[in-house]
């Protein structure tokens, strides 16, 4: 009987119709590609096949968050990237089709598709450099040259590659594409890391100004801020952050510390409330109730004192 948009599957029949462990359902449960689940759709089957497809083609599994990221932060409207876009690997590169255009997930620029007489129409005029540079078979391919830059990058710092060697591979990506809002987040918190604050800085900043409401430029720049006393600068970014993306649970997680942390419990404890809506089932989220439960206790307890304080009078 075939497969019908609004049946149920258990966990147990979809490890079996998609041959998939336990383990493997769980790790991606973890690493927020798919949420947690008891009972699955069929949408919900799509999007497994989509992360199978992607991880037989050796997309790497911080790629696949990155390009998620990026696809929830540009493309508001989507809820569900993998269910409700098509992913694929083109050349162990992750590529979106998005309303008839394909698409870099991480920089958000569309890829022209160009037909064989049309490629042949751009290429038969000669011109001078600097009009070719601005054709748009020339724009795609210093895109694409850039994202090759990138994504060497990431795969630099995957193998734990030495810190010149990923920096140059980022550079060079901004030496193609000075746009490329990822590389210059990516060189920031290679700096950060490094704890080279006013450098790491500086990249935050310049990929704001590509892209201002890009949240996890705003989130880096709260975790800097923090890092080094700056708990108002913190805040703001982390709430800029909030802005740009809305569901952006790791921001939340940090924003209930950062009120904790001065005193501010009832903001905190909204803040708890809603990263463990986002983010229910993974290792954080355990630490998260602690802090929450913490929090009420002591509200108790504060709430009783002033109770038997008013009482004595």
């Amino acid at each position: 009987m075939p497969a019908t948009p609004t049946q149920a599957y258990t966990r147990e029949e979809v490890r079996r119709l998609l041959d998939l462990t336990e383990r493997q359902l769980k790790s991606w449960e973890r690493q927020s590609f798919i949420p947690v689940l008891e009972t699955f759709t069929f949408s919900d089957l799509l999007a497994l096949k989509t992360l199978i497809a992607l991880r037989k083609a050796n997309i790497a599994a911080i790629r696949i968050r990155r390009a998620l990221q990026s696809l929830r932060e540009k493309l508001r409207e989507i809820e569900n990237p993998l269910t409700e876009l098509k992913l694929y690997s083109d050349g162990g590169r992750i590529q979106v089709q998005f309303g008839g255009h394909h698409m870099e997930p991480i920089t958000g620029q569309l890829l022209l598709n160009f037909d064989q007489a049309e490629l042949a129409r751009l290429l038969s005029f000669p011109e001078k450099k600097a009009q070719q540079e601005n054709t748009p078979a020339k724009a795609v391919s210093r895109r694409v040259e850039a994202e090759r830059w990138f994504e060497k990058g990431l795969e630099l710092e995957q193998t734990g590659a030495p810190l010149e060697d990923v920096i140059k591979a980022y550079q060079q990506a901004l030496v193609i594409d000075p746009s490329s809002a990822g590389a210059l987040v990516n060189l920031g918190t290679v700096y950060f890391n490094a704890r080279a604050w006013r450098e790491a800085e500086r990249y935050y900043n310049e990929a704001l100004k590509v892209d201002p409401d890009y949240s996890l430029a705003h989130f880096n720049l709260g975790n800097l801020c923090d890092e080094t006393g700056d708990r108002t600068g913190a805040l703001e970014h982390y709430q800029a952050a909030l802005r740009a993306n809305a569901s952006y649970a790791d921001a939340h997680y940090n924003i209930a510390l950062l009120y904790q942390s001065i005193g501010q419990p009832l903001n905190a404890v909204r803040h708890w409330k809603a990263y463990l809506k986002l983010d229910p089932g993974s290792s954080w989220a355990a630490i998260a109730r602690r802090e929450l439960a913490k929090l009420r206790d002591s509200t108790v307890v504060s709430g009783a004192r002033a109770d038997h304080a008013g009482n004595g009078q």
